[in-house]
């Protein structure tokens, strides 16, 4: 089986078929996380995994971009996207309610994106508001002892600095057993990714790793404990989709780069991270 622990059928993208979407990953032994990014997509992604019994899981968080108006037009690698972000003021006791329902399983996704700053506001009172409401977040996720997901654009020493000071401060909250985060979609480097499992967090890797040779190194000499897998759909459809929606079901495409590196079966690099998908979110 698979899981994809970072999938938006919560988004607009899907508002027509996200459920035959869900269903046709479900019969391709795919399950899901879907992830909230502010608290209309949170509860959405909520409702959905209360319709099923089991294989759709949820998160919920309020991401970077939603803390100022802001009309997000990008080109990355995975071709163009755009959307109106709308300021949302972060509320603690309304996230927590939702967080405590039984379907939910991390806080996410959160943290940092300088990428989308709007240049015409105060650059460092946005980075400042950015991070005290992703130490906020963090402090929910670990007073309700979930993990959480963290989203990071062109922020990386900002974030090290946060989650550092973070553990330093919350010491006595930080599990030492298991992995308290995960920096979603990983684009840096080796040692990048070195110094965020020094912290007590894995990475998680999506198809851009399909269609870019630049993370093969990293994949061939991580320890199989320390990543998982995702799409991030509607974005980042791996080849042999690309350019096309994004879905679950395509994460097998991630898992068959991975073993390609790794020389090992799609099937056995689906067993192995979801293995440690399943005692990252304790399902």
């Amino acid at each position: 089986m698979f899981i994809d622990t970072h999938a938006h059928v919560n988004f607009n993208a899907f508002n027509q078929d996200a459920d035959e979407v869900i269903r046709r990953s479900l019969a391709g032994d795919t399950w899901m996380v879907l992830v909230g990014s502010e608290y209309k997509t949170s509860r959405k992604g909520l409702d959905y995994a209360n319709k099923y019994e089991k294989g759709v899981y949820a998160a919920v968080g309020l991401h970077p971009v939603h803390l100022d108006d802001l009309t997000v037009a990008n080109d990355d690698e995975n071709g163009e996207y755009s959307f109106r972000a709308k300021a949302e003021e972060f509320n603690y006791d309304s996230y927590e309610k939702l967080a405590k329902f039984e379907k939910v399983v991390a806080i996410g996704e959160i943290g940092l994106d300088y990428y989308h700053i709007n240049l015409a506001g105060n650059v460092s009172a946005i980075k400042k508001k950015q991070q005290e409401i992703f130490e906020g977040q963090l402090l929910l996720a670990r007073n309700l002892d979930l993990p959480v997901i963290i989203h990071c654009r062109q922020a990386h020493d900002d974030m090290l600095a946060v989650l550092s000071d973070f553990k330093k401060k919350y010491k006595d909250m930080i599990p030492v057993d298991r992995p308290w985060g995960v920096m979603h979609c990983f684009s840096g480097d080796e040692d990048l990714a070195w110094k965020y499992f020094s912290l007590g967090l894995i990475i998680s890797f999506t198809g851009l790793i399909t269609f870019s040779k630049r993370w093969d190194d990293l994949i061939r000499k991580m320890p199989p404990e320390k990543f998982m897998i995702e799409t991030d759909c509607p974005y980042m459809t791996p080849e042999p989709y690309r350019g096309k929606r994004n879905e679950p079901l395509l994460v097998k495409y991630v898992a068959a780069r991975i073993g390609e590196i790794r020389n090992l079966s799609p099937e056995r690099v689906g067993e192995i991270t979801s293995a440690n998908a399943r005692e990252f979110f304790n399902i």
